[in-house]
């Protein structure tokens, strides 16, 4: 028996002048996180197979995306079943790059892995690790901090990638943002060996713009939603264990208000 998680959140009431959400509309998507697909690993196929079927279930979903670890190890076989089995989906999908993702020197890269994914795809349309696209008024930002180099658990997102994500936020000022990315700003749990390099920087960024109305992350594992500076920091289970969650994430507008969010933890059905 399937079970499920109601977990309901109501963002605060801002004046459309505060938040600039004129033109939204309502919106539903689906986060999945920490897949850690393996070919040798039958039980995280089982999981992500278990997810899609019950995600095309699903009424009115307008896309899903994968916040990182989306495969247990850099190897090129892992990632092509992973996109393989994601390509059953019946909406767009796309991809945040985790630290499990990718390692430059065992050869996967950030660029091996999107070339990868649209090798594989040739309906996925992001080329680079940060990237924004936007559906119903709203505006969606992919933002990448994980090490390529010297991979590792603790987040790190770069000056350039900052200074990226402000002038994005600057020439979206009169949007909703929601942005998407593996590691959390906001700790859903104490975790020394997982956090966030210098987050006062990205914090800083935050502060200049009015328009961020959440971030939703994974890598922690846990189930975690917390209201700070008026940004939800939303965190997700990894799918690979059990119970297998995903989280569906419904955003309600109503005109002259700041949009409503409403999330919901669903068990994937694993075979």
């Amino acid at each position: 028996m399937r079970r499920f998680l109601i977990n309901i959140l109501s963002v605060l009431f801002f004046l459309v002048a505060t938040t600039g959400v004129a033109g939204a509309k309502d919106i539903k998507f689906v986060q999945v996180t920490d897949v850690h697909y393996t070919v040798q690993n039958e039980y995280s196929k089982e999981a992500l197979a278990g997810a899609v079927e019950d995600i095309n279930k699903q009424k009115d979903i307008s896309f899903v995306v994968f916040t990182g670890d989306n495969i247990g190890s850099p190897k090129q076989e892992n990632l092509v079943g992973f996109v393989r089995e994601a390509n059953k989906l019946d909406v767009p999908y796309y991809l945040v790059i985790g630290n499990h993702d990718v390692y430059k020197a065992g050869g996967m890269s950030k660029v091996n892995y999107i070339d990868i994914v649209k090798d594989n795809n040739i309906l996925y349309r992001p080329s680079k690790p940060n990237y924004v696209f936007k559906k119903e008024g709203f505006v969606f930002i992919v933002v990448d901090g994980a090490k390529e180099v010297i991979p590792g658990s603790i987040g790190y997102y770069k000056d350039s990638t900052l200074t990226w994500l402000d002038k994005q936020l600057k020439k979206n000022k009169k949007h909703p943002v929601i942005i998407f990315q593996h590691y959390p700003l906001v700790e859903p749990k104490e975790h020394k060996s997982h956090r966030t390099y210098l987050p006062e920087k990205y914090f800083e960024v935050l502060a200049k713009h009015k328009n961020v109305i959440a971030i939703i992350s994974g890598h922690y594992h846990v189930n975690a939603e917390k209201m700070q500076d008026g940004i939800y920091h939303i965190s997700t289970p990894a799918l690979i264990n059990p119970p297998n969650y995903y989280k569906v994430i419904d955003i309600v507008t109503t005109p002259g208000f700041s949009p409503m969010i409403y999330t919901e933890l669903k068990s994937a059905d694993v075979k």
